[in-house]
């Protein structure tokens, strides 16, 4: 009995979670702390790494492109793989919260994987004397590009939302085999580009001076990520609730105004 007890309640959280309303309050709540940590965490481990960080042995200077690289190539991963999981909680579950945070994430994650194309070019540049080769990291990267741009192109191309959502999703969950693919390129083929250079599951091989100030800016680029996602996808709640009752009731609340009576429920 308890323990259907606990799955009934696990069951009714989860599906919490697909209801506008709650994701507009708790994330109301949850925006002033993920936005401040993510400034300081930035701040703290840009400043750190560009400017008191020792240089590498190897490649001088120009190493200090991985305070920018790195988050970005992280992030730009973990938002797709994020899209796939919003993808099957849509299929599965029909929960339109989920196409709201794909369709908000989508973009950011192609912003992230422009950054870190462009970033990886310039680390190129001294490095291998090339702004790009067709390196497997570089090209299936490039791929991770084209499958948000994707995305983005068929959400505004298709008029009715139920429809874009599931087309959307069924590209999110078969493009995530390209994850796998970028994450072990360089052990599956050989590759102009190094190996791991950060991993929050493993030892990093670098020193703790230098190796600090990445931790701060990859968990810093999170807390941004957090932040910008929650932002669109509350101003995407609020487009598609306008309707209701209660959004009414949060106009009103931020203009300043009483709701009106019977409007808040």
């Amino acid at each position: 009995m308890k323990d259907n007890a606990k799955r009934g309640l696990s069951w009714a959280w989860f599906h919490k979670l697909g209801s506008p309303k709650w994701f507009y309050s708790i994330s109301g709540r949850l925006l002033p702390w993920l936005s401040i940590a993510a400034v300081l965490l930035i701040g703290i481990g840009v400043v750190w790494g560009l400017a008191f960080a020792p240089p590498d042995y190897q490649q001088g200077n120009s190493f200090r492109i991985i305070y920018i690289h790195v988050p970005a190539a992280m992030l730009a991963q973990s938002c797709y793989v994020m899209l796939a999981v919003c993808g099957v909680v849509g299929l599965v579950w029909k929960m339109k919260l989920a196409d709201v945070a794909l369709q908000s994430a989508a973009p950011i994650g192609a912003w992230m994987t422009a950054l870190a194309l462009i970033s990886g070019a310039i680390w190129g540049k001294p490095t291998w004397g090339s702004w790009w080769v067709w390196d497997a990291r570089l090209t299936s990267m490039l791929i991770l590009l084209f499958l948000y741009l994707g995305l983005i192109v068929l959400s505004n191309a298709i008029s009715n939302r139920d429809s874009a959502a599931k087309a959307c999703a069924v590209l999110a969950i078969v493009g995530v085999i390209n994850i796998p693919i970028i994450k072990y390129s360089v052990e599956w083929w050989s590759t102009l580009h190094q190996g791991v250079t950060f991993s929050l599951t493993e030892k990093p091989a670098m020193p703790a001076e230098m190796w600090l100030p990445l931790l701060f800016t990859v968990l810093g680029f999170y807390c941004f990520f957090g932040t910008i996602v929650l932002l669109r996808m509350r101003l995407e709640v609020l487009k598609r609730e306008a309707r209701a009752s209660w959004v009414k009731a949060e106009v009103l609340k931020s203009l300043g105004q009483p709701p009106v009576k019977g409007d808040a429920q």
